[in-house]
């Protein structure tokens, strides 16, 4: 069995949502964890996936926004200080560089399954003699789905936050030396 950790330094877990249906406000977690087990050392076939992410590490890049989404209207990070992913599968999309990842994610103690898009982008050693395999990550999912069912109408009719919520990860994993 091969362990995956990932090196939280070059990567990152991003989301973009539309605002006033005009525009995407792109946002991050700062803090996360993630592994991967894989069967094989060249392939990432079947692998089993687990992700965290702090909720109270939220950045949009705006103080009043974070906390905002920190609060009960969005994650209440307080009463729910993580969000969680567990893969249910981990397969070939055609090629050896495209897989579709396959999982739990739960927010607010809110379970769903989604589905995204997994590009290899391959394997190198760096400096330090540590292998890394490198990963780029996108899908899409309805926040109220999970809760994050909070809203407002302009005057003139229109949503403050779309539904959608689409998802964008660049991850790099490090072995573990056995």
């Amino acid at each position: 069995m091969n362990i995956w950790k990932i090196d939280p330094m070059h990567s990152e877990v991003q989301f973009k949502v539309k605002h006033l249906m005009i525009s995407n406000v792109t946002g991050s977690f700062k803090d996360f964890d993630a592994t991967l087990e894989s069967e094989s050392d060249g392939d990432f076939k079947n692998a089993k996936v687990n992700f965290s992410a702090k909720t109270g590490s939220i950045d949009t890049g705006n103080t009043d926004r974070d906390g905002h989404l920190k609060s009960n209207d969005f994650f209440n990070a307080e009463e729910y200080p993580e969000l969680k992913f567990e893969s249910t599968e981990f397969q070939s999309n055609g090629s050896a560089d495209s897989y579709v990842l396959k999982g739990n994610l739960t927010i607010r103690d809110v379970t769903r399954p989604v589905e995204l898009k997994a590009e290899f982008g391959g394997k190198m050693t760096d400096f330090y003699g540590n292998e890394k395999a490198g990963f780029d990550l996108e899908g899409k999912i309805n926040r109220k789905d999970f809760g994050l069912t909070w809203n407002g109408v302009t005057e003139a009719g229109g949503v403050v936050v779309s539904d959608e919520v689409k998802l964008l990860l660049n991850i790099q994993m490090t072995k573990e030396k056995e």
